[in-house]
């Protein structure tokens, strides 16, 4: 029997307050309720899921490091996207397959938020759907290990 593949979802600073934090930007859902949506099409897709949520770049760092075993990362670094190499250096150090993603479309926002220093670590980028950016990222993720294991 084929192993179950255990993928990180990892959630920067902020993400905490979904919900309620500028829902005109960000929706009323819930980082509990993304989460919950996840967790079904996970499910559906055979996969295992760890969630991770933190405000502090070394926490997001360590819960990295210490799961590097791991078979994928999905990771929404929020602000981090656009100023920590120390995330995107734990994702390079664990060579674990990542696709970084965002809620909004971070390239048709203010212009600092454009350049993401964590994409060009990962296999790829889903961002502007919402939370349906996780569910594509698990997608493509598990499309990509199923690839991969041949």
């Amino acid at each position: 029997m084929a192993q179950v593949p255990t993928i990180l979802v990892v959630d920067g600073p902020n993400m905490n307050l979904l919900g309620l934090r500028e829902p005109d930007m960000y929706g009323n859902r819930s980082l509990a309720e993304i989460r919950e949506q996840c967790l079904e099409r996970a499910r559906m897709r055979g996969a295992n899921l760890m969630f991770f949520q933190s405000n502090s770049e070394g926490e997001l760092i360590d819960f990295i490091h210490n799961h590097r075993d791991a078979d994928g990362i999905i990771i929404n670094p929020a602000a981090f996207t656009h100023t920590s190499i120390a995330i995107r250096d734990a994702i390079a150090a664990v060579a674990v397959p990542a696709i970084e993603v965002h809620l909004t479309n971070i390239h048709a926002r203010e212009e600092f938020r454009s350049r993401s220093v964590i994409a060009p670590v990962c296999i790829g980028q889903i961002s502007g759907f919402g939370g349906l950016s996780y569910l594509l990222a698990l997608d493509a993720l598990m499309a990509r290990l199923a690839l991969s294991r041949g």
